[in-house]
């Protein structure tokens, strides 16, 4: 809707890449591609933008995911925008550091419940 020439979504959920396509669909949009393997295992090409939420919940899959961002930023110049309820795990990785936050939204008050008491999310902009 924003204009890109080209999107890939990722979740290795099955169920969310159907949920993908049916919003797509919701918003008269053309369904994109949608992977549902690990990306962090394929090679995918130059990106622009790298869009995530909520994957900091596994130090291992941090770790990894921590790698992936900084090569794509230093490799492609690509702007990589996160965006974390604020889970301990990722309030504890290395890559606060490297983060600056855009904005802060309060969660609706189920999603607080659903959420053991998470009450905003964030939205950050990573610069390794």
């Amino acid at each position: 809707m924003s204009g890109a020439s080209k999107i890939l979504a990722n979740d290795i959920d099955p169920i969310a890449g159907m949920a993908i396509t049916l919003n797509c669909k919701l918003n008269g949009l053309n369904p994109f591609p949608v992977l549902t393997k690990n990306i962090l295992n394929t090679q995918q090409g130059k990106f622009d933008l790298i869009v995530l939420g909520d994957m900091f919940y596994d130090e291992d899959l941090a770790d990894s995911l921590h790698l992936w961002l900084q090569n794509y930023f230093w490799t492609h110049g690509t702007r990589v925008l996160i965006g974390d309820p604020g889970r301990p795990q990722f309030n504890r990785h290395r890559i606060q550091h490297q983060l600056y936050q855009l904005v802060e939204y309060t969660l609706p008050e189920p999603t607080q419940q659903d959420n053991n008491g998470l009450t905003t999310s964030v939205v950050w902009d990573f610069h390794p």
